[in-house]
């Protein structure tokens, strides 16, 4: 059994060009190293998990005295973020491997993917209008009138009342969110680095959770590489040509 998502930092954006002279914006990500801090079995827990911990620096005083002796079973040094990631079967030479409490886990787990799903906290934006918030048009600009407003909620005589679901003012951002199937563009084992292609959710050096992708997409035609043909070509090579 070995682990199949990673503990990290965003760090910010950039971008890449490929061979073929396409730009490809790029966030950066600062994963692990970090350490198995609690095996999860099904005859104890009910489920197979592995509880990861972002190994970064942290003064031990910093840590509650539960989590203290939760981290002292397995020797486990200070961590600041905790989280739980799903194991996968895996056989290598010497047979199957099993993940043991107190194993390290760095970028290298992702050697052989090419999507990740990303999971991180947005940005708080606080209370916020019905235009920043839903994108709502406003109402009209001239003289006398409030623009940045939602208008009537009412629903007439018939049902009087607001349906359930009503878009509204209200709290925007610092939410989860999951981003999936982000492109693998490069992988610095040396700094722990792993650069995917896509936004992530959060603002710099917040804390994501990395995990191989659970529903990669199929390759489509024309995009799989330069063996490939390319499916617009194509077509037009292959559509009757007017006389």
């Amino acid at each position: 059994m070995s682990v199949t998502g990673i503990l990290g930092k965003k760090i910010g954006m950039t971008q890449i060009f490929d061979e073929k002279g396409l730009v490809h914006p790029i966030t950066v990500l600062q994963v692990g190293p970090c350490v198995i801090t609690q095996l999860k079995t099904k005859a104890k827990d009910g489920y197979d998990a592995a509880q990861i911990g972002l190994v970064e620096f942290i003064k031990a005083s910093k840590i509650n005295k539960p989590m203290t002796g939760h981290l002292a079973k397995t020797s486990a040094p200070p961590v600041r973020e905790v989280r739980e990631v799903a194991l996968e079967s895996v056989t290598g030479a010497e047979g199957d491997q099993t993940a043991k409490a107190g194993d390290r886990i760095t970028v290298e787990i992702f050697n052989d993917a090419r999507f990740v799903d990303v999971i991180g906290k947005s940005k708080g934006r606080g209370f916020a209008g019905v235009v920043r918030r839903h994108g709502f048009g406003g109402g009209p600009k001239s003289h006398g009138h409030m623009f940045q407003i939602q208008g009537s909620i009412g629903a007439s005589s018939f049902p009087s009342r607001v349906f359930p679901g009503q878009r509204m003012p209200g709290h925007f951002g610092d939410a989860q969110i999951t981003v999936r199937n982000l492109r693998i563009r490069g992988i610095d084992v040396e700094d722990n680095l792993l650069m995917v292609e896509g936004a992530v959710p959060g603002a710099k050096d917040g804390y994501v959770l990395v995990s191989k992708s659970k529903a990669p997409p199929r390759e489509r035609r024309g995009f799989a590489g330069t063996e490939t043909k390319d499916a617009l070509k194509a077509s037009k090579k292959a559509a009757p040509k007017k006389k």
